[in-house]
């Protein structure tokens, strides 16, 4: 499997998919417009995320993070955070790690 094959860049919002669900791990891609709707998260598991294509701009307790490709981000979990920006087609690959074993 290639992360980047079959990329369809929604018109708004974003699309995921779901790569692998294994114990307390979910391995996700997600592909994102210049037109995602602003959402404040709050999840009840850690999310790793990898910037593989474009860019984004988090709001991560208060404090903007621009990313770029290749830049990675820890999301600790019950902690407030919202996507402000995307370039469209924007990929990622968002690791979740819940707790519940």
């Amino acid at each position: 499997m290639n992360i980047l094959d079959n990329i369809d860049i929604p018109l708004q919002d974003e699309n995921f998919k779901t790569l692998l669900e294994h114990k307390n791990i979910k391995i996700i891609r997600i592909v994102s417009s210049d037109n995602v709707e602003l959402i404040e998260y709050i999840q009840d598991e850690d999310e790793w995320i990898l910037l593989l294509e474009g860019k984004a701009i988090i709001i991560l307790e208060l404090k903007e993070i621009k990313l770029s490709k290749g830049d990675t981000l820890f999301i600790p979990a019950k902690t407030k955070h919202k996507i402000t920006y995307t370039q469209n087609g924007t990929v990622w690959l968002a690791i979740h790690i819940s707790s519940n074993l």
